[in-house]
């Protein structure tokens, strides 16, 4: 998992490796390239995603709504090394068994992928 950086939505927050995608690129595509711009590690989708709408208002000045559609692959790692993004949406990542969640301040897109009741005061949105 990723922690989301300092001046971002979310900031402290541990989601999944992602973000947006660039124009004109596919989902499968830029679900490997968000892994590796996040860890230094290359991935290989295996199998179908996990299909996600959600909709909501951002709390700006002036507030903005938005629609996210989110596409979460089950991945393998095959390559690769480890190395945390420098100057980008996340600041450090790790590995974390279930028990460990527990005392993370998740978002609740990882609640969500793992089948996990969302916590209190979580917000699927918020990363």
């Amino acid at each position: 998992m990723c922690r989301i950086s300092p001046g971002y939505p979310g900031t402290g927050l541990w989601t999944l490796p992602g973000g947006g995608l660039d124009f004109g690129e596919p989902p499968e595509a830029g679900a490997v390239r968000e892994v590796e711009e996040e860890t230094g590690l290359l991935a290989r989708i295996t199998g179908e995603p996990m299909i996600l709408s959600h909709t909501g208002t951002w709390p700006r000045e002036p507030a903005v709504a938005y629609h996210q559609v989110r596409f979460v692959y089950p991945m393998e790692v095959v390559g690769g090394e480890e190395r945390v993004e420098v100057d980008g949406s996340t600041d450090t990542f790790g590995w974390f068994t279930l028990e460990q969640l527990v005392d993370l301040p998740i978002g609740g897109l990882v609640s969500i992928a793992l089948g996990l009741p969302i916590r209190d005061g979580e917000d699927e949105a918020a990363e």
